[in-house]
């Protein structure tokens, strides 16, 4: 796309909390993008594809002893497109700090705004919990386009942890830590 062409606009997606029939799905999607971007994601897909698509039960709302606050989902003509996980920790002094993880869009619908949609709708969800006060990321440094959306957001970086990430070929990736009081 050259700069006298207008972005693209966002697909009519459905948004919604992943249950369990979407399993599969998520499962296939997340394969999918763990293969083609090694570099944004800290698990593997050598590792993953051999899980189960039950295997991401914990990431249903309240799943894993309730870690999990919810996975919410974007789909567009009957698809899977996109997806966001957030999870807290239940101990006292860390309850009210939430952690965003695994944000991905599929490859051929990014920079339409399903991304933020995600993350905008997450972000209303979290607020609307009284005992949460901070959400934090990490996204691979030279991740640029996450990079820009998380500050877009409201996200700040609060530091950058070196050699985050080893792949397979030997190159070494830095994380941003990013993080946006929600009141």
């Amino acid at each position: 796309m050259n700069a006298a062409s207008p972005k693209p606009t966002s697909p009519d997606c459905q948004l919604r909390p992943m249950h369990a029939a979407d399993l599969p799905a998520y499962k296939a999607l997340r394969d999918g993008m763990l293969a083609r971007h090694p570099e944004a994601f800290t698990s593997d897909a050598a590792t993953e594809i051999s899980r189960d698509a039950e295997s991401y039960r914990s990431r249903l709302s309240g799943g894993g002893g309730g870690v999990c606050l919810f996975t919410l989902l974007a789909w567009h003509d009957g698809h899977l497109v996109g997806a966001i996980t957030c999870e807290h920790e239940a101990r006292v002094k860390v309850r009210h700090v939430v952690h965003i993880v695994g944000m991905m869009v599929r490859d051929d619908l990014r920079g339409r705004g399903i991304g933020q949609q995600l993350l905008q709708r997450s972000l209303n969800l979290l607020r609307g919990e009284p005992v949460l006060e901070l959400v934090t990321l990490s996204v691979t440094a030279s991740n640029t386009g996450a990079v820009k959306l998380y500050e877009r957001c409201g996200f700040t970086r609060y530091g950058r942890l070196p050699g985050a990430i080893k792949l397979p070929d030997g190159r070494v990736l830095d994380k941003d830590l990013m993080c946006l009081r929600l009141r």
